[in-house]
C-alpha cells in the first residue's frame, strides 16, 4: 500500500480509502450482499487500506452497522470516519440537522452501531442553513474535548461557508464531489453544491493544509467501464442519463486513446497525483473491483500524461 501524509492529520493515510455507501442495503445498491460487503472490508484492510469512510444515512444506520461488524477486532487498524447532519423521522424522511443537542445524539447512535468508543474523523455531511456554523463547530470541537473524535471534517460546505467553518474550529478535511469528468460542477444528484473543487476549494485546502477526500471519484462506476445506471442511487444522477453520459463516454474514449492502464487506475491515479488530495474514496461491491482498484498502485501518474487528460 501507498501512504500520504497532510499537514492536519498526525498519521500516514492510504492513497487508497474505502466508501461504504454501496453497504447501504438493496434500497440503494441493487447489487448489495451483507457477507460480500464484510469479505470487501476485510480485504481492504488486509490489503492495507486504513481509510474507511461512511455515514449514517447510508442504508439508515444500515452501512454503519455492517462496518462495526466487520471491524470487530480490527478496529485499530483502521481510521474511520463517518458524518452527521442528515437524520431521519419516523416516516424515514431525511432533513438537515445540525443543531448541537442532534449532533450529540448522532455521535452516541453512530458510535454504537460502529461498535468503538470513537470516531478519528467526523464530518458535517451536508450545510443545515436553519443552524449557525458557530453552534455547529462549537458542538463537534466539544466533541473532540470529550474524545469521542480525534478530527473535524466538513463535507460539501460552500466556500465561503468553509472560509467562516476554519475561523471558528480546526478543520481536517473536506470531502466533496471530485474526479476526472467533474472537477468543477455546479451539481451532484440536482442538489446545488455551493464549490467549485478545483478552482475554489483546493487550493484554500493547500493553503491550510488540509485534505481534499473526493467522493465519487469513479463517477459512480462509470470511469469504471459500469454500463447500467438504470437501477439504484445511480438511475438519480443525471451525468449518467442521455446527451450528458455520451458526452461522458466520449471523453473517456479519448482518456483511453492516451494511456495503456484501464481507466478505472488512470481516475484514481489522476487523484493520487495532486498534493492536497487526500484518501479517494472509491466504492465496490465486490472483491475483483477492489483488486482491480488496488492494481493502480502498481505504476504512477507522470506530468505528462495528467496535463494530456486534462487538456
Amino acid at each position: 500500500m501507498k501512504f500520504k501524509e497532510f499537514g492536519k492529520i498526525d498519521e500516514p493515510l492510504s492513497a487508497i480509502g474505502l466508501g461504504t455507501w454501496q453497504f447501504s442495503g438493496k434500497n440503494d445498491w441493487n447489487d448489495y450482499d451483507e457477507a460480500m460487503s464484510i469479505r470487501i472490508i476485510h480485504k481492504a484492510i488486509d490489503s492495507g487500506i486504513n481509510f474507511i469512510d461512511t455515514a449514517p444515512v447510508y442504508g439508515l444506520g444500515h452501512s454503519e452497522t455492517i462496518v462495526g461488524k466487520a471491524l470487530k477486532g480490527k478496529r485499530s487498524k483502521v481510521f474511520l470516519a463517518s458524518k452527521m447532519g442528515l437524520v431521519w423521522d419516523k416516516d424515514l424522511n431525511v432533513k438537515n440537522n445540525l443543531t448541537k443537542k442532534s449532533i450529540f445524539k448522532e455521535i452516541d447512535e453512530s458510535l454504537q452501531r460502529l461498535d468503538t468508543d470513537y470516531l478519528d474523523l467526523y464530518q458535517c455531511h451536508w450545510p443545515d442553513p436553519d443552524t449557525s456554523i458557530e453552534e455547529t463547530m462549537d458542538a463537534l470541537m466539544e466533541l473532540k474535548r470529550l474524545g469521542k473524535i480525534r478530527y473535524i471534517g466538513v463535507s460539501n460546505f460552500s466556500t465561503e461557508l468553509l472560509k467562516r467553518a476554519n475561523e471558528i474550529a480546526d478543520i481536517a478535511s473536506f470531502q466533496g464531489l471530485y474526479n476526472m469528468l467533474e472537477q468543477n460542477s455546479d451539481k451532484y444528484h440536482n442538489i446545488e453544491l455551493g464549490y467549485k473543487t478545483l478552482d475554489d476549494i483546493i487550493p484554500l485546502l493547500e493553503k491550510n493544509g488540509q485534505i481534499y477526500l473526493p467522493y465519487s471519484p469513479l463517477m459512480q462506476g462509470l470511469l469504471a467501464n459500469h454500463e447500467d445506471f438504470t437501477m439504484g442511487v445511480r438511475k438519480n444522477n443525471p451525468q449518467l442519463r442521455g446527451d450528458l453520459l455520451k458526452k461522458h463516454q466520449s471523453r473517456i474514449k479519448k482518456i483511453n486513446t492516451l494511456s495503456r492502464y484501464p481507466i478505472n487506475e488512470v481516475a484514481i491515479n489522476w487523484l493520487r497525483f495532486q498534493k492536497s488530495v487526500g484518501p479517494v474514496i472509491a466504492g465496490v461491491s465486490s472483491v475483483e473491483q477492489l483488486e482491480a482498484n488496488l492494481k493502480s498502485l502498481q505504476w504512477e501518474m507522470t506530468p505528462e500524461l495528467y496535463n494530456e487528460i486534462n487538456e
